[in-house]
């Protein structure tokens, strides 16, 4: 196998963790592509920086073929983690796949993926548990409710069909969730996203009760060959609550759901799925079951959390490009990812008993994406400690206590 030059868009700790599962699979050094240079980046060793207006896509396609053009003679492996630049990439295939190997799923699977719509019926075909939803579509610029909205029963969730689509829409106290309480809440949002000008669907849904603690994450490979090779779950301890970064996984706890494990792999098998899949789930109380909310097409921004319980996904990707043998492996170690200070994570768990479950897995050490021994240097240190530890200021901000709904 030659060994492969990781090319990615994107500048987060998710694509810094996906690079160095790359660097500590095969010793080797990629590429980043980005608006800005990020301080995930910062004063790394794992990867060149190419900084372009990844936001518009000719200008990131061009940065990509200048990046081939400059490595003739290199295995360009092209990734990314955020929703917008798979929608980019998959339409840009043809241009691309001359120099660059592309994991990922195509323009169509993308769509049928990323539409959160599409994703409850493909769900509800395959007896898969979802929430209740209300889709509200902007398609002629006023909102108009697929049901009668006084159906729903508050509080409701808010969210895009989307997240490429709505990634380009702006409007005053945008988020990428809403917590809606009741329907004044309901009709200000709506109005919002007509007085912006979106044109897609928009979401109103039932919120399953308990807090981010019942949440759950799901991290998938799926190879051309039609194999789900890769299958890792973890429950969720902690969610950032800034509003750009809001729902994202701050800390999880790996555990083996063989239900949720069971469903990712029947849905994907139903859409023909290739490449990463993040999905984002929920276990009812009332019920004991995982209600499943959507599959993002991508690895997840939380995706170290995978390498660290022994699962290095650059293994996955290389085996489907190369048509290589791999046994299909499930995720069973228990391990602690963080990004915050065990201190801080601890404050906002509310059980006695999984505050001391978190305790003694940390004993073996904490999994955090950006401290890596292999990547460090004075300057880079500097930054990441001041990154941790900006994140009490983050939380006493915005969430200051924990609550039982989580917001």
């Amino acid at each position: 196998m030659r060994a492969p030059t990781p090319v990615l868009v994107g500048g987060d700790i998710g694509a810094y963790a996906l690079m160095r599962a790359f660097n500590e699979a095969y010793g080797v050094r990629g590429v980043i592509v980005s608006r800005v240079r990020t301080r995930a980046f910062a004063h790394t060793r794992l990867a060149d920086q190419v900084i372009a207006n990844v936001d518009d896509a000719e200008a990131l396609l061009a940065a990509l073929e200048q990046i081939a053009a400059e490595r003739p003679d290199e295995r360009l492996v092209l990734l990314t983690n955020a929703d917008w630049y798979v929608e980019t990439l998959a339409a840009a295939r043809d241009r691309l796949e001359p120099r660059y190997e592309m994991p990922m799923c195509t323009a169509e699977q993308f769509a049928r993926v990323s539409d959160k719509a599409l994703f409850q019926a493909d769900c509800e075909a395959l007896g898969i548990p979802v929430p209740r939803t209300i889709e509200v579509s902007f398609t002629d610029g006023v909102p108009s409710p697929d049901k009668d909205l006084e159906l729903l029963t508050y509080p409701v969730i808010g969210k895009p069909a989307s997240s490429a689509e709505f990634y380009y829409v702006d409007y005053p106290g945008k988020l990428k969730i809403h917590d809606l309480e009741d329907r004044s809440d309901v009709d200000d949002l709506l109005e919002r996203l007509r007085a912006a000008g979106f044109t897609g669907t928009y979401l109103l849904q039932e919120f399953i009760p308990g807090d981010e603690t019942q949440m759950r994450s799901l991290t998938a490979y799926r190879d051309a060959r039609g194999r789900v090779t890769m299958l890792v779950t973890g429950r969720v301890l902690l969610e950032e609550h800034t509003p750009g970064t809001l729902g994202v996984p701050a800390a999880i706890l790996t555990e083996p759901y063989a239900d949720a494990m069971d469903a990712m792999t029947r849905y994907l098998d139903r859409v023909d799925y290739r490449g990463f899949a993040n999905a984002d789930y929920k276990r009812d109380a009332r019920t004991g079951r995982h209600v499943f909310f959507e599959v993002n097409p991508r690895i997840g921004r939380n995706n170290w959390y995978t390498t660290a319980s022994g699962v290095n996904p650059a293994h996955h990707v290389m085996a489907d490009l190369d048509g290589s043998p791999i046994a299909t492996v499930h995720g069973d170690e228990s391990v602690l990812y963080s990004v915050v200070h065990l201190s801080l994570l601890r404050r906002y768990l509310p059980e006695r008993a999984l505050r001391q479950r978190v305790r003694q897995v940390a004993k073996r050490g904490i999994a955090r994406p950006l401290h890596n021994p292999e990547d460090r240097s004075l300057k880079r240190w500097g930054v990441i400690t001041a990154l941790t530890w900006n994140y009490w200021r983050k939380y006493l901000q915005y969430y200051p206590r924990p609550t039982e709904s989580g917001h």
